[in-house]
């Protein structure tokens, strides 16, 4: 008989071996205990649209979504189309030629992409473009403040660390680079306070994701565009998170009619399929690269596997209108949502979002650990945001029916009910 450990992958209702404890030994033992506290030992083997499914053949809801990854659910069959047709030519680029799939791809977010948005430099995660678009506006304006904001999340390199708005991830690293200014999200009078003529960026989430899905007061984003304007300073929307249709627009900056001087993607531009990155830049902001044409490459970036299946991923929120999925979902799960915390309010305070990015902010620390144990007993999957760990996000893919909705609302009122009993409201969080 076969042995199961040598097989490329995991089959649905094989047996498998204690997966945790190779991942403790081997990767990250503190976040192996996490996952045993939790109960969280299952191995994942595949999926399909909004389901994922265990090596022992178990299927849940991914409302996480892989952190805002699987925007068009697991393995669409166009995005697996796609990678397949292209790895029949060149899956890298030999750095030498050019290659019209990474030119598609540039032409295509050039179209879509918001005013005169017209230049792509392609990377391979989310926290790439934000650390080349910080690169970008220095060389762009010869100023080097950036201006950030508390509770904000950009990545984990130095660069987007420093612009991140956490000490937890910031203070065994430091120094980061300098020149560095955070303040409040949401507030144009503590923003303006800090803008002048040295500032060479501001860069905002027009939705804080891992701040707890923080929607900014209505006229904030436009209130920024009007203020860096003014000074001078280049406007950074980091739309990792909320970009190609999670909040109901193709992007979120839209929702205030705001084009930004650079505009980052990572995420849901991979297709859940290839890593991939973005920033897409105005004419102007690209001046520098006329005199030093190779000042920031990237050797994986923009590669036309990434690329063909990116420029894929885009067309399938476009014909399949994912956009408009998200809005109409979201206006239907919002409020269902916010039932369950009026019916619940020891366990959650409050619900909030747009489209299909939602966050439900639990009433205290001790019980956003519990609640997210019982929804995944219960087949749904749900996390924190890095930066509140009171609150649990749902990214579902946009591909995610009604009634499999209907059916995450229904286990998280069950899942509430279970922690309402549990009386945890002292317990400190696990995973703290």
């Amino acid at each position: 008989m076969e042995n199961p450990e040598t097989r490329e992958g995991l089959t649905p209702g094989w047996p498998y071996p204690d997966w945790l404890d190779r991942f403790a030994a081997t990767m990250n033992p503190g976040l192996a205990r996490v996952f045993r506290f939790m109960g969280l030992d299952e191995v994942e083997a595949t999926g399909a649209g909004a389901e994922l499914v265990d090596a022992a053949g178990r299927r849940f809801l991914d409302c996480s979504g892989g952190y805002g990854v699987f925007l068009h659910g697991y393995r669409h069959p166009r995005l697996v189309e796609a990678a397949r047709r292209q790895l029949d030519h060149l899956a890298m680029s030999s750095r030498v030629l050019l290659n019209p799939r990474t030119i598609e791809l540039a032409e295509l977010l050039a179209e879509v992409t918001p005013g005169d948005l017209t230049y792509s430099f392609f990377t391979n995660s989310g926290t790439e473009a934000v650390e080349a678009a910080l690169k970008f506006a220095r060389a762009a304006t010869g100023r080097t403040r950036l201006i950030s904001t508390w509770g904000a999340f950009h990545g984990k390199s130095m660069g987007a660390l420093a612009v991140s708005g956490r000490a937890l991830y910031q203070e065994p690293f430091r120094p980061l680079i300098g020149d560095v200014t955070h303040v409040a999200y949401g507030s144009l009078d503590a923003l303006e306070q800090e803008l002048g003529d040295d500032v060479a960026a501001v860069i905002l989430e027009p939705i804080q994701g891992e701040g707890g899905v923080i929607v900014p007061p209505d006229g904030y984003l436009a209130g920024a565009r009007r203020l860096t304007e003014a000074c001078g300073a280049l406007l950074i929307a980091d739309e990792v998170q909320t970009g190609l249709g999670r909040t109901g627009d193709l992007f979120a900056v839209n929702h205030e009619g705001v084009v930004p001087d650079l505009l980052c993607l990572s995420k849901s531009l991979s297709g859940g399929i290839v890593p991939v990155g973005a920033v897409v830049g105005r004419p102007g902001v690209w001046e520098f690269f006329n005199e030093a044409p190779l000042i920031h490459t990237s050797t994986f970036g923009g590669n036309p596997l990434a690329t063909a299946v990116a420029a894929e991923a885009i067309r399938v929120v476009l014909d399949e209108d994912l956009v408009g999925a998200a809005r109409r979902q979201g206006a239907w799960l919002l409020p269902a949502l916010q039932d369950v915390a009026r019916d619940y309010p020891t366990v959650l305070s409050t619900v909030r979002g747009r489209g299909l990015m939602i966050g439900m902010e639990t009433a205290s620390t001790g019980v956003g650990g519990a609640l997210m144990s019982e929804l995944f007993h219960r087949g749904v999957v749900a996390v924190y945001t890095y930066n509140n760990e009171r609150v649990l996000r749902l990214l579902p893919p946009l591909v995610i029916r009604r009634d499999q909705l209907e059916l995450v609302v229904d286990r998280l009122r069950e899942a509430a009910a279970a922690v309402a009993a549990m009386h945890l409201e002292e317990v400190p969080d696990a995973a703290r």
